[in-house]
């Protein structure tokens, strides 16, 4: 071979390597691949990126959308396929992951990770905030549902929540209030707008039935000291700090506006969006969602703090993850599709443009915190996310709507007192946890 033959080789050989390293997903160029996301906000901001995601990587996405109260369901239809299902990527709310694990339905990602033509060296796992990552994506570790040496990871957050405080500060201002640090000071606050202000609920809150009651109460929760289950799995839902929590929110609800006890999350958004309320205390999302002249009457008179302490500071982790079908025939492809949109660089685009970010880095963004403020609030808050905010075990559901929910209607609505409801409560969780198997040993 001549030198210059060689050396047209080299170069040749020196340009393939360069296109390989510029587009590592050409082996998957005209892959079409099937999505499951929840019909929510953030996920129809996203969809925005799905021809970026297309243009660059030559992968071809299909996206259901399903009503976020379908969507398990749905999923369940699929997932239990012996065969293939119809997806190759599911979007899950954090309390589903264990029994989608419990019934072999996820893929463990480790062998993506480790695999360097899958995982791009800055990924990054350990920018993703902690306890998303624990609360919505590992099973294994301490109680089975958090992390610890036997964890393994089975999904990735996307949409992932905390929650703050979101505050009128014009009506603060003008009736020259202090910004409650205390479960004390927030009922006392609450108590004196719906006493003083015309028109003006003190906070709004979810109160339906079910699962939206139960949500609220956990948010009220962890801050009293609470917890549903302890590290043995007995229920401690009739404990001390249980009782508070829920005091709390039936004085939430007594300053609430009107109908509020039947309230799901997006009545309770609205009631703050629409300037009814003073005061909201829940998912972060709702202080960008104040900002959109489309969505909110109240742009511009927001402010945002800490979640209010009692015994502890605790805040919220919920929201979603999405990871890949074991029945999924197109499980790379499906690995790259979360890769990049919970990569550094699409998860900072989405935040910017309104959507809920799950790394830290994104969260303290100089740009983003600069064009969104309440992020300055949310990196101070994240720390106290708790993980263990609520039992994430297969049993949850037949736990939360079934039986808490019942329950805490009742004592709510002056069926029982708050005590009857949580003591009945706790009795039967326990009998349901004991047929489970959970006091076998």
């Amino acid at each position: 071979m001549t030198k210059r033959l060689l050396a047209f080789s080299l170069a040749l050989l020196a340009s393939l390597a360069l296109t390989a390293a510029a587009n590592p997903w050409r082996a998957y160029e005209g892959t079409t691949i099937v999505v499951s996301w929840p019909a929510m906000f953030h996920f129809e901001l996203a969809e925005q990126w799905i021809p970026q995601f297309t243009e660059e990587t030559g992968i071809d996405v299909e996206v259901d959308f399903v009503a976020y109260m379908n969507l398990k369901d749905r999923q369940i239809v699929e997932l239990s396929k012996p065969a293939r299902g119809d997806y190759d990527v599911v979007t899950w709310v954090v309390f589903s992951k264990s029994e989608y694990v419990a019934n072999n339905w996820l893929t463990p990602l480790a062998p993506f990770l480790i695999n360097p033509r899958l995982t791009a060296p800055d990924y990054d796992i350990e920018d993703i905030v902690p306890a998303f990552l624990t609360t919505c994506c590992k099973v294994g570790g301490r109680k089975g549902y958090l992390d610890g040496p036997g964890a393994s990871l089975y999904g990735i957050p996307f949409s992932p929540e905390t929650s703050i405080l979101t505050y009128r500060k014009d009506i603060f201002e003008e009736y020259g209030l202090d910004v409650p640090t205390t479960y004390d000071e927030l009922l006392e606050t609450a108590q004196f707008i719906t006493d003083n202000v015309p028109d003006m609920a003190g906070m709004t809150t979810r109160g339906a039935a079910g699962h939206q009651v139960i949500h609220a109460w956990l948010l009220h929760l962890a801050p009293y000291g609470g917890t549903v289950l302890d590290d043995d799995f007995m229920p401690v839902v009739n404990s001390p700090e249980a009782i508070e929590a829920a005091y709390a929110l039936k004085t939430i609800l007594e300053n609430a506006p009107i109908g509020a006890a039947g309230y799901s999350a997006e009545e309770q958004d609205n009631a703050f969006l629409q300037g009814d309320a003073a005061m909201y205390l829940d998912r972060s999302i709702v202080a960008a969602l104040a900002e959109q002249p489309d969505r909110s009457t109240v742009v511009g008179q927001v402010g945002h703090a800490l979640h209010p302490v009692q015994a502890q500071c605790g805040a919220e982790t919920g929201g979603f993850a999405m990871g890949i079908p074991r029945n999924s025939q197109q499980q790379e492809a499906a690995w790259l599709f979360i890769q990049w949109f919970t990569s550094k660089r699409i998860d900072l685009e989405i935040a910017m443009a309104g959507g809920n970010p799950m790394r830290t880095s994104t969260h303290a963004d100089p740009e983003l915190q600069a064009m969104y403020p309440w992020y300055e609030t949310v990196v101070e808050q994240l720390p106290c996310a708790t993980a263990d905010w609520r039992p994430l075990i297969p049993e949850w559901p037949a736990m939360n709507a079934p039986i808490l929910g019942e329950e805490m209607s009742a004592a709510l609505t002056g069926q029982k007192t708050i005590e009857e409801a949580l003591e009945s409560a706790n009795q039967r969780i326990y009998e349901l946890l004991d047929r489970a198997g959970y006091y076998s040993w």
